[in-house]
């Protein structure tokens, strides 16, 4: 029933957007409403596929996740304004990504400074980087998959929500959200077909 209210609320702050109010006032109240879901999806994302930024020494936290999310969605809103919950909750998915791959890059980049203390500090290993070649392509296969498959995707498996809450979401039936799912899984399965393990 909350997450229900709280797309009617979500939608009711969109419709007031396209109206001649003040944005500002009206994107703060909105993200305000929503902070409990926009906390949801900054953790789920963090723990399932950047797992790596809440270790030393970043050590992120969802709270500073959504913090900065916070922070580029309320640049992003004043000149992109989505129409649809569906729209908006795409829109932060888009925003949580970027910035969760600006910290991994930075973070990719800073071995380098460790190893100026060579005697004490042994310098990190490969496979200490944040993301894997088959980790990249993986991203980019999503990244890639056609937008209503991709969006089905991001919703079950990055945000977590349930098939009945996706199809509430994106306004289909949840055997609709199935069959997008299925094929979603298809696609990916063929797209990554050489990075499956080899048996024996």
């Amino acid at each position: 029933m909350a997450e229900e209210r709280t797309t009617v609320v979500v939608q009711q702050y969109l419709n007031a957007l396209a109206g001649d109010q003040p944005a500002e006032p009206i994107l703060r109240a909105l993200l305000d409403r929503a902070v409990r879901r926009l906390h949801l999806l900054c953790t789920s994302l963090l723990h399932r596929q950047y797992r790596r930024l809440t270790l030393p020494p970043l050590n992120l936290q969802p709270d500073e996740l959504l913090g900065a999310v916070t922070e580029r969605l309320l640049k992003a809103m004043r000149s992109i304004h989505p129409e649809t919950v569906r729209q908006f909750f795409a829109l932060v998915n888009q925003h949580i990504r970027w910035e969760l791959n600006d910290l991994a890059r930075r973070l990719d980049k800073q071995p380098k400074a460790l190893e100026l203390d060579e005697g004490q500090v042994k310098a990190p290993s490969s496979s200490a980087s944040f993301l894997t070649p088959a980790g990249r392509r993986m991203l980019e296969a999503i990244d890639k998959l056609p937008e209503e498959e991709r969006e089905v995707f991001d919703l079950l498996r990055i945000q977590g929500l349930t098939q009945v809450e996706v199809a509430d979401v994106v306004g289909v039936s949840a055997k609709t959200v199935q069959r997008r799912l299925n094929r979603c899984l298809l696609l990916l399965a063929t797209e990554l077909d050489d990075l499956r393990p080899t048996s024996g």
